[in-house]
């Protein structure tokens, strides 16, 4: 084999598994979908803990 088509196939198996690696990244899985879920849930309760914070921060005031 010579190198000019050794180095044709390395690079063509390179840009296939490249291709593969983005293809495979559109698809998101059960794990990542219940990931995603958690991450909203916890953002969702931050932001009320910081409502409830802001209430009681104006009801001290007042």
């Amino acid at each position: 084999m010579t190198s000019q088509l050794a180095k044709k196939l390395a690079i063509a198996l390179l840009m296939a598994l490249m291709a593969g690696g983005l293809i495979a990244c559109d698809n998101q899985g059960p794990a990542e979908e219940a990931g995603e879920s958690i991450d909203e849930s916890l953002e969702d309760a931050g932001e009320g803990m910081e409502e409830l914070g802001e209430d009681i921060e104006d009801a001290a005031q007042n």
